[in-house]
């Protein structure tokens, strides 16, 4: 682990913890570039760092009381199947096409984070619909790719339930932390855990998390999207490149 894996794993953590989701994202890119893991090691132990990171959040979401158990438990139940059924994928998918999925993903991440302060609530019977249909998305995103999905969680949470940013994002990093868990136990036996490296960058994740709720009670919640949907295009920028060049 060295002193950039543990800058970068703080800054995971901080997205995470700021925004209830968009960190997850560098997670893989991190472990695989920064850290020298393969791509199928590194979706598994991104695991790790998301699902401990955003169990960690939400906690420190959940004693300013912006976590709803209720909507993040059926949130991620939800996404149960779909989350076997996206690591069922990940083991049948050559490595290469795994990292260009993870370069349209962020692509699509950046979009979601731009146009999210233009989500309204959704009336009626559209918002269970939203609420399983996005349950399912996120589900099948993590068990596949090892992400933890708020960049699609937390505008469902806006648009379908209207809640406020700050209730959205806790409550995303309960779904998270359930999506991640689920995942995880679909792999069990299966996998081997770089825990020299998992461990503090984990950690760094952790602190970067705790932080991050801080940062969003100060800072407004559409310029944190817009910096770190900025970064995100730049870094799925050279991942395609780092992927052609072989």
């Amino acid at each position: 682990m060295t002193l950039l894996g543990l800058v970068l794993g703080g800054l995971i953590g901080l997205c995470l913890g700021a925004l209830g989701g968009g960190g997850s994202i560098l997670t893989v890119p991190v472990l695989v570039y920064a850290l020298g893991q393969s791509p199928r090691s590194a979706t598994t132990g991104g695991l790790v760092v998301v699902g401990v990171t955003a169990l960690c959040g939400a906690w420190s979401h959940a004693r300013a009381g912006n976590v709803r158990w209720g909507a993040g438990l059926s949130f991620g139940a939800a996404g149960v199947a779909a989350s076997y059924a996206g690591t069922a994928l990940n083991r049948s998918v050559d490595p290469t096409v795994l990292m260009l999925c993870f370069a349209a993903l962020m692509a699509v991440s950046a979009t979601a984070m731009f146009r999210c302060s233009a989500v309204r609530a959704a009336p009626g019977r559209g918002r269970v619909l939203r609420i399983v249909a996005s349950g399912l998305g996120v589900g099948f995103l993590t068990g596949f790719l090892g992400v933890g999905g708020g960049f699609v969680i937390v505008p469902a949470l806006v648009g379908a339930l209207g809640y406020e940013m700050p209730v959205a994002v806790g409550t995303s990093l309960l779904v998270i932390a359930v999506n991640s868990a689920v995942s995880l136990a679909a792999r069990a036996g299966g996998e081997t855990f770089h825990w020299e490296v998992v461990a503090p960058l984990t950690a760094a994740a952790v602190v970067g998390s705790l932080l991050g709720r801080r940062v969003s009670a100060r800072v407004p919640s559409t310029t944190l999207r817009r910096a770190f949907a900025t970064l995100t295009v730049a870094v799925a920028g050279y991942l395609v490149v780092r992927v052609a060049a072989g």
